[in-house]
This record gives structure tokens, sequence and C-alpha cells, in this order.
């Protein structure tokens, strides 16, 4: 491990470490059974081990790593339990949050979810990183919008395992489709549609209900076989 890029010496280390080492786990550099250590961690981002253990803490929490004392920090499996329960969760909190954006669209908040729905369209068919960032962008925007960000904090706490699949799923026709649902959500916030902007936002995070199935049957090396 040689990857000592992205750290800022003026801002706390552990948060910024749980969300390299959480990047790198979802985007499958870091494969599961693969064990880490502290010492090679804190070797690899120059930094100590106190902030390399605190981070190690978050990702167990998150379900993406288990520690085991003496033996070393393990990449877990994906849980297909664990998708199924952030799906939930974030479905019941994203259709209230979109309820709320479409009650109270006005003029700005047109702009930015159409401006954010062009940009989409704009992207590389392949580029799985921009539609990535670009989507965590769309749904934090509606939380914010909703007035509640916290609501995003919650759901990014969730959702590391969906994240896991959503990645490997995400590929160019994938892609396309959840533009697509971005824009029914956005069409129907936009004219106020409360019944319809919640609907849409269902069907869009039930998607991966499709997906699941499909990665797990093409990386089942990648997944815990325990249901």
């Amino acid at each position: 491990m040689n990857d000592t890029g992205g750290l800022d010496a003026g801002v706390a280390i552990a948060p910024q470490l749980y969300q390299l080492l959480r990047g790198r786990i979802v985007r499958t550099e870091l494969l599961p059974g693969e064990v880490i250590s502290e010492t090679e961690i804190a070797r690899a981002y120059q930094v100590s081990r106190q902030p390399v253990r605190e981070a190690f803490i978050k990702l167990s929490e998150a379900g993406l790593v288990q520690i085991r004392p003496q033996r070393g920090t393990m990449i877990t499996r994906i849980s297909h339990q664990a998708v199924m329960d952030a799906r939930f969760v974030r479905e019941a909190i994203e259709a209230d949050v979109v309820r709320m954006v479409a009650e109270n669209c006005d003029g700005p908040i047109r702009a930015e979810l159409q401006d954010q729905i062009a940009a989409q369209k704009r992207m590389d068919d392949y580029d799985n990183d921009t539609f990535v960032r670009l989507d965590e962008l769309f749904h934090r925007t509606l939380a914010e919008m909703a007035g509640n960000p916290y609501a995003w904090r919650v759901v990014e706490d969730v959702k590391a395992q969906m994240d896991r699949v959503r990645y490997l799923s995400v590929q160019k026709d994938h892609i396309r489709t959840l533009i697509i649902q971005h824009a029914r959500i956005v069409d129907a916030i936009c004219t106020n549609d409360v019944t319809g902007a919640e609907a849409a936002m269902r069907a869009h995070l039930r998607e991966i209900l499709k997906s699941l199935p499909e990665v797990e049957k093409a990386r089942p090396e990648l997944f815990n076989t325990a249901r």
C-alpha cells in the first residue's frame, strides 16, 4: 500500500482516513478477505496509529471491516441483509425528504435541480466515479433543500454496504437508467407533485432490488453467503 495522498494536516486525520478507506473498500480496491493493519495504514498515509485505530473502529461500525485482535483487520464480505436493511432505511428517510422539497419547490430549487440533471446528462456514460459523485450530490442536495441535512448524514451512516453494490452495478446502461429516474424525481418536484415525487424516489431506491441479485451472481466471491 503506497497511497499517501488526500490527507489535510490542518483537519482531524481520523475522519479523513475513514472516508479514504471507505472509498477504497466501496470501489473494491480493498477486497473482501484482505487483511490490513494499523501499522501498514499508518505507514502508507504517514500518520500515527491512533487516527488509524479510530478510522478502523468507524469502518467496523459501518460493517466494512472486522477487527481481529492480534490477527489484523479484515475487509468484510458484502452482506445481503445489510444491503436490504440500508435500502429500507434510506427509502423511509428520502421519501419524506422528497415530499418536503416538492411541497416547497420554488424558482431557486427548480433551477438548481434542473442544473444538476443537465450535468448528469452531459457526463461520459462510462465515468462511474463522476456519476457516483453527482448522484451523492443530488441526494444530499435534496436533504439540504428539505431543511434537514442531518437526514443525509443518517443515510450516509447506514448505506456503506449498499454503496458497494451500487458501485459494482453502475455500468453504462445502468447510469442512463438512474439519470432518467433522477429526472423523473425532479420533474415531479418542479410541478409540486408531492405524491409523484415520493413515488419516483421510492422506485429509484428500489432499483437495487434488481441489481443486487445480478451483482451477487457475477461476483459471488465478494458476498457473505449467510442470510
